[in-house]
């Protein structure tokens, strides 16, 4: 990988590939609570619910508008199960599967670099290991 920090050569103003990689994955990566629901499709698939169970905190029409833009994404897959009650599914689709690499390095980084929060406490990794 390239320097992220060499963001542009002096001669051509242009971002360097990197640069313009995270940016692209970061302007939906980024945002609040995409990368915990992904963690939490993790577990497997779920329903609406239970997504919402593994995401403390995330309200429901937040949590429906991340599902949304994950699954136009193609790292989620939504299944509507037909009956009463009207039912979702989620799960991760490959690209999803591929990103929890990233994202547990990015766990581990964090525990590893970041002071504490002080009202918080430390959560499990990806792979259930606090």
């Amino acid at each position: 990988m390239t320097n992220p920090s060499a963001q542009t050569d002096p001669q051509n103003p242009e971002p360097s590939p990197t640069i313009r990689a995270l940016t692209h994955a970061f302007a939906l990566l980024g945002k609040r609570w995409n990368g915990l629901v992904l963690a939490a499709l993790a577990q497997g698939p779920a329903g609406f619910g239970e997504v919402r169970e593994r995401v403390p905190g995330i309200s429901d029409r937040m949590l429906a508008d991340r599902l949304h833009e994950l699954a136009v994404a193609g790292l989620l897959t939504r299944t509507v199960h037909h009956g009463r009650p009207l039912r979702s599914q989620y799960a991760l689709t490959a690209h999803g599967n591929a990103f929890l690499i990233p994202l547990a390095a990015l766990a581990v980084w964090a525990e590893e670099h970041l002071p504490p929060h002080p009202d918080r406490p430390r959560h499990k990794t990806l792979a259930g290991q606090s």
